[in-house]
């Protein structure tokens, strides 16, 4: 996909990070260099890693969001959910006057039905469902007039219903309450009888029950809450395909797909198996691909902890967080907000709440080694901000300038 210029609003660009995303992009264009790059501030130093922060997606659904506002103040402009997973890009909007007719879990906060054709409302990065673009349609607004649904999601949508064609079930590998999953199931069910798995383990049982080595009654102990009605994997996996929720870890997508292409080898032979079985790997997104080999290459050095900024419930972020920390200790922050030199307040995932380290930094290695990174729809400028209220908890560090200006001179040799 041809990369166009997005208009981002000022707030959101980053001095810092900004130059060291440029000018490895001078360096590498060909995006074949997965080494992080050092900032070398003397006491601390931050492996930076060569992909993080705003996709494609994001910054397409931050340039349409904002010019939408920006030309429409005469009206009342409503987001049917949080645009991205940041609070800090929801927050903006809302003061801005946007309301939200969704909470992230589908509950209703303002009804469809008490608007009118004179409103606008956008429809999130995640895209949404069968169900509420004809709920639109029946107000008299257009869902798609002002639809920031990412590209990379809708060629999801397109792939599947290019296998419903062709008589495929589809299996999502997806958490089935987050909204992209709902509106992919939507937009699958359409066409084809559709079944969600969460990870490799649920992929276990229902390939145990595809090759009927678990009974058929497990199928809707596990999956009777996020499969159309009635799907019998006995009947309905006969041919199918794997899609997923862009936003999870490809490597577990591609073994969900291994997983279940194995049974069905197992089931149909492996003479036929492309005709039960289509490659979808085609689908996985080239932004979370990027971005999670990059910070697989950050795992791999020898930091002696990780920053993680993002939003809470973002599903990319959280699993950045997931591949980090394995190697070291790693911290889920919003924001500068949540740091101070004693004590660091973050996210657990696994337990679902804030928790809160004391000492977070104390070691006896100098220089002190952090990995910092960001969700794809946290803003750089963030990133910054907690690189630099970091920075104010050591003495005798490189003034910025000077650790920057490496950076400054490629670019500026770039644009000579």
């Amino acid at each position: 996909m041809a990369r166009k210029k997005f208009e981002i609003p000022e707030m959101y660009q980053s001095p810092i990070i900004r130059k060291v995303k440029e000018a490895t992009k001078i360096i590498d264009p060909m995006k074949k260099d997965l080494d992080p790059t050092l900032l070398d501030f003397g006491p601390v130093q931050f492996y930076i890693p060569r992909f993080f922060g705003f996709c494609y997606g994001v910054e397409n659904a931050i340039d349409i969001a904002y010019r939408t506002v920006a030309e429409n103040q005469d009206k009342n402009i409503y987001l049917l959910s949080e645009m991205i997973h940041n609070p800090t890009v929801n927050e903006d909007l809302q003061k801005k006057g946007v309301k939200f007719l969704f909470d992230t879990d589908g509950t209703e906060r303002i009804p469809i039905s008490s608007l009118s054709s004179e409103n606008i409302v956008i429809v999130p990065a995640f895209g949404t469902t069968l169900d509420i673009q004809e709920q639109l349609k029946e107000v008299g607004i257009d869902p798609y007039q002002y639809n920031t649904t990412c590209p990379f999601v809708e060629k999801v949508w397109k792939r599947g219903k290019q296998l419903g064609k062709k008589d495929y079930s589809l299996v999502v590998h997806g958490k089935h309450q987050h909204e992209e999953t709902r509106a992919t199931f939507s937009h699958s069910a359409d066409h084809s009888e559709v079944v969600v798995v969460l990870n490799p383990e649920e992929a276990h049982i229902l390939a145990d029950i595809l090759t009927e080595d678990r009974p058929l009654s497990d199928f809707e102990k596990y999956f009777g809450h996020k499969a159309t009605p009635d799907f019998n994997p006995l009947e309905d996996m006969i041919r199918f395909g794997v899609i997923n929720q862009t936003t999870m870890l490809a490597t577990e997508t591609q073994e969900v797909m291994d997983i279940l292409r194995e049974a069905a080898i197992k089931r149909y032979g492996e003479a036929d198996i492309l005709d039960h079985f289509a490659d979808t790997s085609d689908t996985l997104c080239y932004a979370t691909n990027e971005n999670q080999s990059a910070t697989l290459a950050l795992a791999e050095t020898d930091a002696d902890l990780a920053l993680v900024v993002g939003g809470y419930n973002s599903s990319n972020t959280i699993h950045l967080v997931e591949i980090l920390e394995h190697k070291f200790p790693t911290y889920h922050v919003r924001d500068k907000a949540e740091l101070s030199e004693d004590m660091i307040q973050h996210f657990d995932q696994w337990d679902k709440e804030m928790k809160q380290t004391k000492d977070w930094l104390s070691g006896e290695r100098e220089p002190l080694k952090i990995a910092l990174t960001s969700g794809a729809s946290c803003p750089d400028i963030l990133v910054d901000e907690v690189l630099l209220e970091v920075l104010e908890y050591f003495e005798g560090t490189k003034n910025l300038d000077e650790v920057i200006a490496p950076f400054e001179d490629k670019i500026e040799a770039e644009e000579a």
